[in-house]
C-alpha cells in the first residue's frame, strides 16, 4: 500500500475559516537517553495553497526520510515557512519534569519565539497543549497526514541533530554524532563503560 503524503487538509480548513495563523507542531528526542527534547513549530502561508503544497511536496514525516533529505528540506521550510522556531527542554528537566511536562515545556518556548501568536495549534499525538488558550487539534500520526506537521517534524529532528553533533564535541566518548542519544547497543555500551554524562536522562533507566 502506498504511503499517504501529508496535505494541508487540516490547514485548509481553518484558513477557509478565517483563521489565518495557523502551526504545525512535533517533537524530536522524546525517546533518547541523552541530550534534550525538541519540539518544532512552522506556521505556513495559505495564500496560494497549491503553490505551498507543490513547493514542499517532498516534506514527510522525518522518520521517513533520509538524513541527507531532511537537511535539504529544512532551509526551503524555513524559506517557505510564515514563521518558524525550534524549543528544547533538557535532560535535567525531563528528569525533573517527566518527558510529557517537558515535552509541552519545549513546546510552549517554541511557540514564544514566534512574533505573531497563533490563532489555532495542529499537533501530533501527545503533543497537546492544555496550558495555553489556543485552540487546538492533536491529530494521530500528524506527521503523516498534516503538512504543518511533517514540516515541524522534520525542523525539531534537524535542529535537535544539530545540537548533539555539538554535544558530541564536548562528551566525545559516547558517539552521540553517530545515534543522536537514542539507545543503540554502541550508545548503551559507552553507557556501562563511562557512566553517565551531565546531558544523560537519569529518569531513563538503562539496562
Amino acid at each position: 500500500m502506498a504511503r499517504v503524503s501529508p496535505n494541508l487538509k487540516f490547514e485548509s480548513d481553518l484558513w477557509d475559516s478565517g483563521l489565518l495563523h495557523v502551526a504545525g507542531l512535533d517533537e524530536a528526542g522524546r525517546g533518547a537517553l541523552a541530550g534534550p527534547v525538541a519540539v518544532g513549530a512552522v506556521m505556513l502561508p495559505g495564500e496560494d495553497k497549491t503553490r505551498l503544497a507543490q513547493t514542499l511536496s517532498r516534506a514527510r514525516d522525518s522518520k521517513q526520510l533520509t538524513a541527507r533529505a531532511r537537511e535539504s528540506l529544512a532551509p526551503l521550510i524555513k524559506d517557505t515557512a510564515l514563521a518558524w522556531s525550534v524549543g528544547f527542554a533538557t535532560a535535567d528537566e525531563i528528569d525533573a519534569q517527566g518527558i510529557v511536562r517537558a515535552t509541552r515545556l519545549a513546546a510552549i518556548r517554541a511557540l514564544h519565539q514566534f512574533s505573531v501568536t497563533p490563532q489555532y495549534l495542529l499537533t501530533d499525538f501527545r503533543l497537546e497543549l492544555p496550558q495555553l488558550n489556543i485552540p487546538q487539534t492533536s491529530i494521530v500520526k500528524g506527521d503523516a497526514h498534516c503538512l504543518s506537521i511533517a514540516c515541524a517534524s522534520i525542523l525539531a529532528k534537524t535542529e535537535r541533530d544539530a545540537l548533539m553533533r555539538e554535544l558530541d564535541e564536548r562528551h566525545p566518548s559516547y558517539g552521540l554524532g553517530k545515534h543522536k542519544g537514542y539507545g543503540t547497543q554502541a550508545h548503551r555500551s559507552a553507557m556501562k563503560r563511562l557512566g553517565l554524562s551531565a546531558i544523560h536522562r537519569r529518569s531513563f533507566h538503562v539496562k
